[in-house]
């Protein structure tokens, strides 16, 4: 018996192995096309604002409406997901998203900008928290954290290659294509390959292992059973849509995901104005170009300790220090680069930020998987995402007001990271009261099998 359990375990591992290989380079490419999509605002903003009178609130509105539209849809679009299938509805989404962002090469004025801005999260609910299922339907519990971790590489990677992207289209478009502004032509160009891979994703991505044509019979039916018995076994858990959307401990994550954002997002969409601003503080001169590839510097440094961080808790198991203690260190960063005298200690402390609020992310995603299963989980994975993405409008439309206010960054970088220490205290209280829980249930379980 304890042959055939090995053997059984061996064939699990070579189709998760084959799993990874083929779906996580491509998941990770149409993230990468997602986030930039909608984070691209941010490198546009240093040219647009002045073209449309945008002030810094009106801007920081617009960029965060994204998220509006996104918080009504995400629900609806996630449960969607889990009876149509993967393959069929993050087709559409991403053939959708990448038509509107198109479009957003030509806004007029406010009005239109915050328009566009909210079709787009309306586009492009259910994309995130949609992929965050589909990994749950192929990959067993010990290495989620890993493979969400390489999935959301995609985000510093959208940032390390975006952003001299995004900058240079900005600066050599003008006139291009007949665009009157680089930055009409950056947002053209950069939506066009979501509308192509859209397509692809009908040809590449299976709804689930027993569909995949590269993985044998034995492989298909060993992965589904193993990740079938991983659901059955693992208590307390929720199954239906209401109980996944009233379980308390989907709304207390809610909460640590809206200071993670709220972070995150004030750091995407500002971080290349700061950068800027670096010009006046300490008497230097940047080019659009050179902005774009300092405010790649951070992200790549994510990419390393975000892997760090994931490969550790899921070695050791643990999870809730894993995303609390990185919110912390991402407080500090954002709260430190305040009162540094050097451009250079300026960027290592928004590194230090960038670092922490996106290395708590991948292994924040494992905690629902814990007591969520089936329609509960699509339901309450996209009610924490939309949620928590309403710091994604919060956080960049406070910033901006903060700015038009006092004139700089420093308040704003401030609640910033009273946020982030909000995040990392609530996920501490919530993952304990769960792992309680936890201990409570496994005996009426294991009573409840003689």
């Amino acid at each position: 018996m304890a042959d055939a359990g090995t053997g059984q375990e061996q064939v699990v591992e070579g189709a998760v192995r084959r799993a990874m290989w083929r779906l996580l380079p491509f998941l990770g490419l149409c993230y990468l096309l997602n986030y930039l999509d909608r984070v691209n605002v941010g490198f546009a903003a240093l040219t647009m604002n002045a073209d449309l009178g945008l002030s810094a609130a009106a801007y920081g509105l617009g960029a965060g409406l994204f998220f509006i539209g996104y918080f009504f849809f995400e629900v609806p679009s996630n449960v969607i997901l889990h009876k149509v299938g993967a393959r069929l509805w993050i087709a559409r989404i991403m053939v959708t998203w990448g038509i509107i962002a198109s479009s957003t090469a030509f806004v007029q004025g406010e009005v239109s900008f915050y328009i566009v801005r909210f079709l787009l999260g309306v586009a492009e609910a259910g994309f995130f928290p949609g992929i965050i299922l589909y990994l749950t339907y192929w990959f067993p519990r010990v290495q989620r954290a890993k493979v969400v971790a390489l999935f959301f590489l995609a985000v510093p990677i959208s940032s390390v290659v975006g952003s001299p992207i995004s900058t240079l289209l900005i600066q050599y478009g003008d006139g291009a294509w007949g665009f009157d502004a680089g930055w009409r032509f950056m947002f053209f160009v950069e939506g066009l390959p979501s509308i192509l891979v859209g397509f692809l994703v009908l040809l590449l991505l299976p709804d689930r292992p027993r569909k995949a044509r590269w993985l044998s019979p034995d492989e298909r039916d060993a992965l589904e059973k193993k990740i079938a018995d991983e659901d059955a076994a693992h208590v307390p858990h929720t199954t239906g849509l209401r109980e996944g959307l009233r379980d308390s401990r989907v709304v207390g994550l809610s909460l640590v995901y809206f200071g993670i954002v709220f972070g995150n997002y004030t750091l995407a969409f500002f971080l290349p104005q700061v950068v800027s601003d670096l010009q006046e503080t300490f008497a230097i001169e940047f080019s659009i170009a050179q902005i774009g590839l300092i405010t790649a510097i951070p992200y790549a440094i994510t990419c390393v300790v975000m892997i760090f961080n994931a490969r550790h808790s899921d070695r050791t198991g643990e999870r809730r220090w894993h995303v609390a203690v990185p919110a912390f260190i991402g407080a500090v960063g954002v709260a430190s680069a305040l009162f540094m005298d050097s451009p250079y200690l300026v960027i290592a402390a928004m590194t230090l930020c960038a670092a922490g609020v996106n290395s708590a992310i991948p292994v924040f995603w494992q905690l629902p998987s814990t007591f969520l299963t089936g329609v509960g989980a699509a339901a309450g994975i996209a009610m924490i995402n939309s949620f928590g993405n309403i710091g994604g409008f919060a956080g960049p439309y406070m910033t901006g007001w903060l700015r038009d206010l006092t004139g700089n960054n420093e308040a704003g970088m401030f609640v910033v990271a009273g946020f982030m220490v909000m995040a990392g205290i609530v996920v501490m209280v919530v993952g304990r009261r769960h792992e309680r829980e936890d201990v409570r249930a496994v005996p009426s379980a294991v009573a409840g099998e003689h």
